[in-house]
């Protein structure tokens, strides 16, 4: 993925050199993250830790994570069962959960180095500090919920450093055996552990299903050609497992994650325009690493614009011109560009991702996308390096430059302290994403700020009006706050957008109740069960409404649907023996 080097004369590395030399990377990054080691859990963190708790105790709720698709967010079953592990071991103290992200950080770093050396890579060591050290990762590594990434890297390059050794393709010789013996004397379980490491990339997070294609790009690099026999058909399993796994995470990300509507609806020139500036955007962050956000503006693209389509002509140039001069400047450069943008392909925009809905592009995407031009910018800087006659600073200008990547990591890892530091950053980068204010609201109501909580959904409303989930909880704020009428005409604007919803109709209607508005009332809490028929609170609450307006019958059929759904309930019984005491002469008590 880098220039055609010459043969290096030695690629011994001595088991003490190895040891040093991840101690470096381990040591360097918890310095570098220590800040955010003891941040908590962080936006949709819940999702695979507190909000899934009772999933979290037993092997009965492990057993869900591999057996029932639907059981999480997405089917990261691997990603998941390590968040069972934490949690029985440390429950929800979060200083482990950050630690181990980046324990398999550094692990990945320390792969990477060790893969580029077996590619005959020059700044390989150099290479692995930048992509251990970049505040680009910081999200990936911070973030607890991108357990995700970091574990699947570990075992995707676990996989390509497997699979080398199976069919031999990074040299003419096998660095781990200058005979080369290895490769030929365990070839099938070389090919297993690879097959294997990939499943558990795949299990972790799908981002992994670009490893078939990517070994093939690697021999066409290493060798100029692709084999049919020895080349493609080793690939086919892999190739399998790759497809059925991304069909199942596409689907998933749809129909249950919720990634289809208004807000993904573009054209085909639409979304080409936003993959062309997604592959610069995210290059212009490798090579000038500043202002990280959470959360990046969303673009408008606009095909009758024409600038805009200046960002995927000239990737596309670029692209095909590498591939074109392969032949005159090697195929490295063009190997590259290919593993950079055939691993960002699933989140260029020809593909619906739920996180879209804020921003076309995210940190956390670039993780493994990432490496090949960090493996590019490496080798050119150790050629360049050569021309550099004194030693010294041959040495210090490396190390400057990661020193300054480790200060803006730093830097950029108190970010992550905590939801209240997240947002504020977010909003202070971006402050026309309706996002953030959105959450920044939920976390001010749960510190009781109500003044700055309205403020910030006054905010988020402004930015995004026609949000019928938005309006119900700006609403239910009002409400919270005692602001009755306005409070109701939110509610009200919310199922002008959206007349289906319940929870709306049933918050509408006890508010309506509360000012004495019974007929009103009684038809949205009959609105509320008609679209969602198991709420017994909601068929409790009409008995309510009928009875206080004297439809004793209706009030009855009300109160027995509410005690058929939740037979349990104190509160439902009392009511229902009141009326028949009152109007019936029954006597009786509730159990």
């Amino acid at each position: 993925m880098i220039p055609d080097q010459k043969q290096p004369t030695s690629w011994k590395v001595s088991k003490f050199g190895d040891a040093a030399f991840a101690l470096i990377i381990l040591m360097s990054l918890v310095i570098v993250y220590s800040p955010s080691l003891r941040g908590g859990f962080l936006w949709d963190d819940d999702c695979w830790t507190t909000n899934i708790i009772t999933l979290l105790q037993d092997l009965s709720g492990m057993a869900k994570f591999w057996l029932q698709p639907t059981a999480l967010q997405q089917y990261y079953p691997l990603t998941a069962t390590s968040f069972w592990i934490d949690y029985n071991l440390w429950g929800l103290w979060t200083t482990p959960y950050h630690l181990e992200n980046v324990i398999l950080h550094g692990i990945s770093a320390w792969l990477f180095w060790r893969l580029l050396r077996y590619l005959d890579v020059p700044g390989s060591w150099f290479a692995a500090m930048i992509f251990a050290l970049h505040p680009l990762m910081v999200e990936s590594v911070a973030w607890i919920t991108e357990r995700k990434n970091v574990l699947s890297l570990v075992l995707y390059l676990g996989a390509l450093i497997a699979y080398g050794r199976f069919c031999h393709f990074w040299s003419v010789r096998d660095p781990l055996h200058s005979t080369g013996e290895y490769a030929d004397r365990h070839p099938r379980f070389a090919y297993l552990l690879a097959l294997l490491l990939f499943l558990g990339a795949m299990l972790s997070k799908a981002t992994a299903f670009s490893l078939p294609p990517v070994l093939l790009l690697i021999c066409w690099w290493k060798r100029g050609r692709i084999r049919w026999r020895e080349d493609v058909v080793p690939t086919l399993p892999i190739f399998a497992i790759a497809i059925g796994f991304s069909f199942v995470t596409a689907y998933l990300e749809k129909n249950h994650v919720g990634a289809h509507g208004t807000d993904w609806d573009f054209s085909f020139p639409q979304r080409f325009l936003v993959a062309g500036r997604v592959l610069w955007f995210y290059t212009a962050k490798l090579f000038w690493p500043s202002e990280f956000a959470f959360v990046y503006p969303r673009w408008n693209p606009d095909p009758t614009v024409a600038w805009q389509w200046l960002y995927p002509i000239g990737a596309l140039c670029i692209i095909f011109g590498l591939i074109a001069a392969s032949n005159r400047i090697g195929r490295g450069s063009a190997a590259a560009v290919l593993f950079f943008v055939g691993t960002l392909f699933p989140v260029l925009g020809f593909m619906n991702a739920y996180f879209m809905r804020y921003s076309f592009v995210s940190d956390h995407w670039a993780y493994l996308s990432s490496l090949s031009l960090i493996a590019l910018a490496g080798a050119l800087a150790a050629n360049g390096a050569e021309r550099i006659n004194n030693r010294v600073l041959r040495l210090l200008i490396p190390c400057a430059l990661l020193l300054l990547l480790a200060k803006l990591t730093w830097s950029r890892a108190h970010v992550y302290l905590d939801s209240e530091s997240l947002w504020r950053d977010t909003i202070r980068k971006n402050p026309d994403s309706w996002m953030p204010h959105v959450n920044m609201s939920k976390l001010l109501v749960e510190k009781g700020k109500f003044d700055e909580a309205e403020a910030e959904s006054r905010t988020s409303l402004r930015l995004r009006p026609n949000d019928v989930h938005l309006l119900y909880n700006f609403a239910n704020l009002l409400a919270r706050r005692g602001k009755i009428d306005e409070a109701i005409k939110y509610y009200r604007q919310a199922l002008q957008l959206h007349p289906t919803e319940a929870d709306v109709h049933f918050n509408l209607a006890t508010l309506l109740f509360k000012q004495r508005i019974l007929d009103e009332s009684a038809f949205h809490f009959r609105e509320a069960v008609r679209y969602k028929p198991d709420y017994p609170n909601a068929h409790y609450r009409l008995g309510m409404a009928l009875s206080a307006q004297g439809r004793r019958e209706e009030a009855l059929r009300a109160f027995g649907e509410a005690l058929s759904r939740n037979p349990g309930s104190a509160e439902i019984k009392a009511a229902l023996y009141k009326l028949l005491a009152e109007n019936y002469g029954f006597e009786g008590r509730s159990q």
